[in-house]
């Protein structure tokens, strides 16, 4: 085969399993040859609509098998990957469809109010819909049926691009991240070496697949191992704790909010997660409690660190160490290395404070076509900057602290919200939290706390909070005041977002 990319997978993995299940979504289960079948069809499908290698194919959708078979009948082309957030607007859209020149968009039918405008003012050609046709919009299974299954193989190297994941744009317009094939090999290789994934895995996928944790952690790398992916739309409690124990999956991805809002659900206590052999952790420190309710329940939780840049892989507490360092994200996976530096990019000691740098053959190519940004991204001597602070053990285990921007300077004081969330957590009646930053006439900046309130009953104030902070933070990182919200806002991560909090709240 010439085609040393992604896109090959799906032929190499059907000569060794062609009958085994490698996708289920919404009751229908694909197996390995037939996956092969779809993606081939689909890549003459799109060379029919004039895609050819370097073009980009962009998707928005809510999570669907065709975030897979696109993935890979670009890869068998030499085209470009273009997975789009769901919860973008048709302006963002746009955006995004702009800046990438995507020929040809694949989306869902509930999102054409969305896809059509966004698509005809980005001068896309060809729209593809999946669920539905219209009088102008060719059908995505129509597509696959009535092209050919004549195998294709290009000459696809590894350090061809695979994919465009656009960041998630919490501040500023969002960078279009090109991830090569070569980068997705080693990413994938390091979540299967350092997760222990098997060909027997049944991996649950609810995460969002525009995020490489989904996909990247979870869906490539079992089917890579010659497991199934269960796909889900979304995450909906009760379905996911239902597929859990009715599939007995083995593996999956969660953010905190997920894992909290499993635990927090009626039938928790009496939901058979035996088969659960680890669940990984990302996208947000994991709160103590919540460690304590899953580790009581004997679920081994792997928690990660890492970021679109990276494919994600950066780092990763194993489940030998899970509970010796829990509270950590971990060591460098297999492929990466990292190191922990001063604003002068000297590496500091074990036990100290520094900015998180990444390097290794899973590290992005560049931000598309955005030749500063990259030049700014990078150290001199070609590691990543992260933007993250985090500090290492004398084991090497590193536990993140927050991000450089979140960081407040109150009175030449250095104050790390993720420390003081973890505190505040821990007070009977609060649910969730976030600090940030706001403008102090005396401090400069001091911190304010936004906080979600569990429906127990139990009575949160600002004074109750100083009191409850006292003994376990310095008085200086107790914040100054509180915000009582019905809803802490997150992007589609779970991720905090902290710069909606100071617009709202500073």
């Amino acid at each position: 085969m010439r085609n040393q990319g992604t896109g090959s997978w799906p032929v190499r993995r059907a000569r060794l399993s062609p009958e085994k299940t490698a996708i289920t979504f919404d009751g229908i289960s694909t197996s390995y040859r037939d996956l092969d079948d779809r993606v081939t069809r689909l890549a003459h499908g799109l060379r029919s609509l004039g895609i050819r290698r370097g073009d980009r194919v962009a998707l928005l959708s809510a999570n669907h098998p065709a975030y897979l078979e696109a993935l890979f009948a670009c890869g068998l082309l030499g085209a470009t990957f273009v997975p789009l957030n769901a919860r973008l607007t048709a302006g963002e859209v746009e955006y995004v469809l702009q800046d990438c020149g995507a020929g040809v968009l694949i989306h869902s039918a509930d999102l054409t109010d969305i896809a059509a405008p966004a698509a005809k003012a980005a001068n896309v050609a060809h729209r593809i819909q999946l669920g539905g046709t219209g009088p102008a919009t060719p059908g995505y299974e129509d597509l696959i049926a009535h092209s050919t299954g004549d195998r294709i193989d290009e000459a696809v190297g590894h350090d061809d691009p695979c994919f465009i994941m656009y960041t998630s744009g919490t501040t500023g317009r969002p960078k279009g991240v090109v991830l090569t094939h070569g980068n997705i090999v080693f990413a994938v290789l390091n979540a299967v070496i350092d997760l222990d994934l098997r060909s027997d895995e049944i991996a649950l996928v609810y995460a969002p697949l525009f995020h490489t944790a989904a996909l990247d952690m979870v869906a490539l790398p079992t089917l890579l191992a010659g497991g199934q992916v269960i796909i889900e739309p979304g995450f909906d409690t009760e379905r996911v704790l239902g597929t859990m124990e009715r599939e007995r999956v083995t593996y999956a991805f969660a953010v905190p909010t997920m894992l909290d809002q499993m635990s927090a659900h009626a039938r928790w206590s009496r939901t058979d997660l035996s088969a659960l052999r680890r669940i990984l952790v990302g996208a947000a420190p994991v709160p103590a409690r919540t460690l304590r309710i899953y580790s009581e329940r004997g679920i081994t939780m792997c928690q990660g660190y890492g970021l679109t840049e990276a494919g994600p892989s950066t780092l990763v507490l194993t489940a030998d160490n899970a509970e010796r360092k829990m509270g950590t994200a971990g060591v460098p996976h297999f492929f990466t290395d990292v190191r922990i530096v001063d604003a002068d990019n000297h590496p500091v000691p074990p036990g100290q404070r520094g900015e998180i740098q990444i390097s290794g053959p899973n590290l992005m190519r560049e931000y598309w076509n955005n030749p500063d940004a990259t030049a700014a991204a990078f150290t001199g001597d070609g590691w990543f900057r992260s933007g993250d602070i985090g500090v290492a053990d004398d084991e090497g285990f590193v536990r993140i602290v927050d991000r450089l921007k979140d960081m407040i300077i109150s009175g030449g004081e250095n104050i790390y919200p993720a420390e003081v969330e973890a505190a505040i957590l821990e007070m009977p009646g609060v649910e969730s939290c976030a600090v940030f930053a706001v403008p102090d006439e005396k401090w400069g900046e001091v911190g304010r706390a936004a906080v979600t309130l569990a429906d127990d009953g139990t009575a949160v104030s600002f004074d109750r909070l100083v009191e409850f902070l006292a003994p376990r933070l310095a008085r200086y990182k107790i914040p100054k005041s509180m915000v009582v919200l019905d809803e802490i806002p997150r992007n589609a991560t779970g991720k905090i977002r902290k710069d909606e909090l100071r617009r709202r709240f500073a």
